[in-house]
Order: structure tokens, then C-alpha cells, then sequence
């Protein structure tokens, strides 16, 4: 397990997380520095894994984000959408905030997202694990991961 401390905020990386699949579970408020040492992380498995990856990220011991770290977050998973296909979240009912935030984040990337409750998190791992066609069983589906523009066509193209 590797922690991290900046701050008051302490990252844990979750001793589950090998090979293209990294979890990791955050205490306390989410900061722009939070997010660089979590990319870090994140950018190593990409490097050392030559298909996209999972993210499974246990939010349930978070205490909310900061404007910066958000933004941080989207521009983070926006540079990398090639390289991740799943992502996991974690977390209680009234974490709902956060999961959204990475939702619209994933929408962006076109990563498959799906929502659990901590007692979940065994199906999550199994979930990040399994061939990308299987369903995702227990855990509700918060985005397919097709592409927020699939199948637009603009309006004015002629103009």
C-alpha cells in the first residue's frame, strides 16, 4: 500500500491495483496538488501497460474538491481520454457531488463509468478486470462510455 500526504489530505493507493487496473482511495479535501500526485500514478500505469486502463477511485472517506482540483481533473482525464476505458467510483449517497463531477469528467473521455457503495467495492475491482463486453452486473451504469458527440452531425456545416 503507498500513501501519499499533501496536505491534510492523505492518497491511498490501494493494494488491489496491478497490472492496467489502479484503484485508489482519497481522505479528506481534494486539491489541485492532489491531483498532480494522483496523475503521476495514474501516468505510470499507462506507460507500463500497452491497453487502456481502469481506474477504480473509492471517494467514500473524501471530504468534497476544491474549484481548482476539479479543474485539474477534468483537464487530467481530458489529455489521457486514449488511455482509459473503465472508471469506478465509489462512494456514499451523499457523495453524489463528486461521482458527478467525475461522470461529466468521463463524458468527456469516453470512459465506461459505473457507480457502487463501499460494500460494492469487490465488484468493482471484478468489474475493471473483465472483458469490456461483460455487463456490469451489480454496479449501476452512470455512463456507457460511447462519446458525448457520437452520432452528431452540426447543424451548419455548410455555412
Amino acid at each position: 500500500m503507498i500513501w501519499h500526504y499533501i496536505g491534510d489530505t492523505l492518497i491511498e493507493i490501494l493494494k488491489e491495483s496491478r497490472g492496467p487496473v489502479l484503484g485508489y482511495k482519497v481522505h479528506g479535501k481534494l486539491t489541485e496538488a492532489d491531483i498532480g500526485t494522483l496523475g503521476e500514478q495514474i501516468e505510470a500505469t499507462i506507460a507500463a501497460n500497452r491497453h487502456p486502463i481502469g481506474i477504480l477511485a473509492d471517494l467514500s472517506s473524501m471530504d468534497g474538491a476544491t474549484w481548482d482540483a476539479r479543474w485539474a481533473e477534468m483537464r487530467f482525464l481530458q489529455k489521457h481520454s486514449d488511455h482509459i476505458a473503465r472508471i469506478a467510483i465509489i462512494c456514499h449517497d451523499e457523495h453524489q457531488e463528486l461521482s458527478e463531477m467525475v461522470l461529466i469528467a468521463a463524458s468527456f473521455m469516453q470512459a465506461e463509468t459505473v457507480y457502487c457503495q463501499p460494500h460494492q467495492i469487490h465488484h468493482a475491482w471484478h468489474w475493471l478486470r473483465q472483458d469490456p463486453n461483460a455487463p456490469s452486473g451489480p454496479l449501476r451504469t452512470l455512463y456507457p462510455g460511447k462519446g458525448l458527440f457520437q452520432n452528431y452531425t452540426p447543424e451548419y456545416i455548410g455555412l
